[in-house]
This record gives C-alpha cells, structure tokens and sequence, in this order.
C-alpha cells in the first residue's frame, strides 16, 4: 500500500507540469519513470570496500596468580586481524577523480578500494577527513569517470521528491525514492555539527556516503544515518543526510589542506526559549542567548556581551545554539561574520573575525580550552584492572575547572567526545581541537556512564 501511494503521489507529481520543468527526462516511452534522470546519475556513484586493521582476541588471563602458575607472559601482544568495511561514494569531480563520502565509511581504513558502476574497481587513496562532520574525500585515477551537479540544498522545501542511491548491505547499487520529510535536524548526538536532511526514503547500512538527488538528478546531500528501532539495523523510514552545502564547505577545505581547519568565536550559549525570550523582552522565541564570554576571544575583541541574544550571522537567522555552532564551525579561519544581536531590546550589529582557538598544551598536542584544569592518563595493556575498557583516565582535576563543575571527577573515565571514541591523549586534539560551541562528553564511572554536556 506505501508503495501504491508512492507510486499515485509520483504520477501526479510527473503530470503537474506547473511544478516542474523538464518534465520530459522524467518520462520513459510515454510513461512517468525515473529510469532517464538514473541513466545519467547512477554512473557517478560509486561503491566502497575497505580493510582496517583491528586488535583481535588474545584469551588474555587477567589474574596475575594464574598467569603465574601457567607462566604465562604478562604483556601478551594481542593478534591483529583485518576487518572488512562497506560503503557508498558520490564522484565530484571527474576529471581529478575526487570522491565525497562519510569519515566513518572509510576511517581507519588501511586498503580503500571503489567499484565504479561499469564494473572497474580500482585502489583509491584518502586525501583528507573530518570527522567532526562525517565527510571525507579520497581520489581515483580513472579516465571516464562520471560526476554530477549539484543543487542548492537551502532551497530545499519539506515534500520535495528526492532519490537515494547507495550500497545498502554490499548488494550492490540500490535506488530508493521518498520524499524530504523534515529539515534541519540537529541535536541528534550523530555528529559534532549536525544540519541533517531527514527522509523516508529507504536508507540502510551501505548506504552511508550514497547520494540523494533531486528528480533533475542534482547531489543534495549525503546519506549518512539512519534513526530505527532499538536493537534494529533497518530503515524505518527516518534516514539523514548531510546536505549538500555544507559537504561542499568542507570537501573544499579537505582538498586544499587535509583537514578543516576551524575557527573559534569564543563564547558559550543556550537556546532562547519563549520564556526566556519574554523576560528579555524579544517578540521572538529564535535564537542563542550568550552565556559567557572567553577573555581574550574574537568574541571579547567585537564587544559581544553576557545576556546578548544571537538573532542572525551573515543575514542568516539563528534558530538556536545548535544553528550557531554549526554556522560558526563550518566557517573558514579568518573569516569575518556580520552578527546580529539584540542587546537588552536594541538590535545591534557587529563583525567579528573568527580566528585560531587559543590551546593549552600537553606534550605538544593543543588541548580545547573547556577541556584545561585536567590531567590524563592513557590506558594501557599493563592495565588488567579495566579489562576491555578504551578511554582515556582522569588522573587529576582542579575543583575550579569547566570539566568539575558538570561532574567530571578524577578517575572518570573519557569513552568519547562529541560521539568520537578517545584511546590516547592526541586524540583529544582531532575530536575536540576545533570544536567551539560545546564538547558532549561519554564519562565512564564504575559499572555506569553519562553523556555530560561541557560548555
């Protein structure tokens, strides 16, 4: 029956020429058909295969009476095994070979490998990841290769007919059709910046780094998630992509450098609720209310003061704290923004540059400001006690620290940051290094764990 009302929704969709232009592709021997638009974009997407390389079981006996008695080596070099990987990659441009696909289909990879919709596979290598948005993009070298346009997901509209095309399950390439059903889906804990395009279009494991397209064939965004049942791996008709103007943001910073390389505002913020925006006097319940100000900051330097309440940057209206981070993060350093705030029922305006967050270091590696007052530990194997634990161990924390007032105490345990698992200090750098609105923090204590939120 959904496939039935799809079917109705989709003729009269192709029949309304009112609403579309260039109904004539969308038309296959005198019948509404999506087969033309996938002939020209099926070709640009791709399938991966990776192979990481991952500890493996060594039957390690904890008890140092036992190992003892059967002379059993204490430091035991665990066995490592390769693990295979799946994945789906969208070519941008096909005369450098460059593909967009998610960080987590191809992170730790050590052997990435691309089947091309004829058929070729070939060796691809990886030119740069951020994890922090779950893009990355690697590089082939292949004549006749296939890219496709792309759309302006901003103007993206709720009910918008859209086209996903991955690998669901490493079947092979799989076309599915929905519609978008909501925008702007943040706050999921998914990713550190989210600004997810949700749809019922069928999206499964496989599917992560796929297209979704418009019905010209335009790239959209990214199939990246999928929301479903407890303890279910299937679609349920809730999947999220990471729209397209954002992915190009960063894929155009991965290019160039490797990485992303993000400035910092330097405040703290919450959400303006409609009581809240009530007290303060604003006739509307949209924006980020300033919380504290870093000294020192790009944003100390413009003038932005506790109890402003953030209503637009760069003419773009600020929905709430999640909308400014991800704005704020998603810009390039140096770059110079056009606030708008209301300061105690004035509207007022400033441009503040976004600069290079200012770190502590710990054996060279920068440290996020929220994460100072902290002193780390890295497990090791020389450390039975915690079994098969993987974090990082709080060893000190000063009582006036960001990290003590949420909770932190000494001898937690960081399992993650920003929903990135953390095993040595340096990985404090990569998760948590350029974030600037706020750190979601897995806090391991005992047999329980907490997701703590350091602003």
């Amino acid at each position: 029956m959904d496939l039935l009302r799809k079917l109705i929704l989709l003729s009269l969709m192709l029949f309304s020429t009112a609403s579309l232009s260039n109904t004539s592709n969308l038309y296959s021997a005198g019948v509404p058909s999506l087969a033309p638009m996938l002939e020209n974009v099926t070709p640009a997407v791709v399938n991966i295969y990776t192979i990481s390389e991952v500890e493996g079981k060594n039957n390690y006996i904890d008890d140092p009476f036992l190992r003892k008695f059967f002379n059993i080596p204490e430091q035991q070099k665990s066995k490592k095994r390769n693990r295979s990987g799946l994945g789906s990659g969208v070519i941008i441009d096909s005369k450098k070979g460059y593909i967009i696909t998610n960080n987590h289909v191809i992170a730790k990879a050590k052997d990435i490998k691309v089947k091309l919709h004829d058929g070729r596979e070939l060796k691809a290598t990886l030119v740069g990841s951020d994890p922090a948005s779950d893009i990355a993009v690697i590089k082939i070298i292949a004549n006749n290769l296939t890219s496709l346009n792309f759309s302006d997901s901003e103007k993206l509209r709720v009910g918008d007919f859209v086209v996903a095309i991955g690998n669901p399950f490493g079947i092979g390439q799989t076309v599915t059709s929905g519609i978008v059903s909501a925008l702007g889906r943040s706050g999921l804990g998914i990713e550190a910046y989210e600004n997810f395009i949700q749809t019922d279009a069928s999206i499964n494991p496989g599917n992560s780094g796929g297209a979704l397209v418009n019905l010209k064939g335009e790239l959209i965004g990214i199939n990246t998630a999928i929301i479903g049942s407890k303890g279910g791996s299937g679609s349920v008709g809730i999947g999220l992509a990471i729209p397209v103007n954002m992915a190009l943001d960063v894929t155009e910073q991965l290019i160039k450098y490797g990485k992303v390389r993000r400035g910092y505002l330097g405040v703290s913020a919450q959400d303006l609720t409609s009581d809240l925006s009530k007290a303060f006097g604003i006739n509307t319940s949209k924006g980020a209310i300033i919380t504290r100000v870093q000294e020192g900051s790009p944003a100390d330097i413009a003038g932005i003061k506790i109890g402003d309440v953030v209503l637009k940057i760069n003419n773009e209206i600020i929905k709430n704290t999640s909308a400014m981070r991800n704005k704020i993060g998603l810009l390039k350093l140096n770059s110079t923004i056009l606030m708008e705030i209301n300061r105690k029922g004035k509207i007022v305006t400033t441009n503040v540059k976004i600069t290079e967050p200012k770190y502590s270091k710990k054996d060279g590696i920068k440290i996020n400001p929220r994460l100072q007052g902290i002193i780390f530990g890295e497990i090791t194997k020389k450390m039975p006690e915690y079994g098969k634990i993987s974090g990082i161990k709080i060893i000190k924390i000063k009582k006036n620290s960001r990290a003590y007032s949420i909770g932190i105490r000494k001898n937690d345990i960081i399992l993650s940051i920003n929903n990135i698992p953390v095993q040595k200090i340096k990985d404090l750098e990569i998760v948590s290094g350029e974030n600037d609105s706020e750190l979601i923090v897995h806090v391991q204590r005992g047999n329980r764990t907490a997701f703590l939120l350091l602003k």
